[in-house]
């Protein structure tokens, strides 16, 4: 198996055991080094409407993950936002 889809194998299954999702998309894996740079789209309930009692609704989020060679997760964070042309100047 190639050593992408690990490592997208390995964010799927953090993000959807830590952020309690089941809707998780990797669309972007950048090798930096030793470590792995991935962004994820996920899709979570909204939580003002849930705790506003109101019918619920997804909302997409950005999710920065870095893994390690060892295939661990040594972060990852929320992003604020996403822009794909932000991999063309890194």
């Amino acid at each position: 198996m190639s050593k992408i889809i690990t490592i997208r194998n390995t964010v799927v299954a953090f993000l959807k055991e830590n952020v309690q999702t089941a809707d998780v998309t990797v669309i972007r894996v950048e090798k930096s080094g030793d470590t792995w740079k991935t962004v994820s789209e996920v899709y979570e309930d909204d939580s003002f409407l849930k705790s506003m009692n109101l019918p619920p609704k997804k909302i997409r989020l950005f999710y920065a993950v870095t893994v390690d060679s060892d295939l661990e997760v040594i972060s990852f964070s929320r992003l604020s936002t996403y822009d794909d042309s932000e991999s063309e100047n890194n």
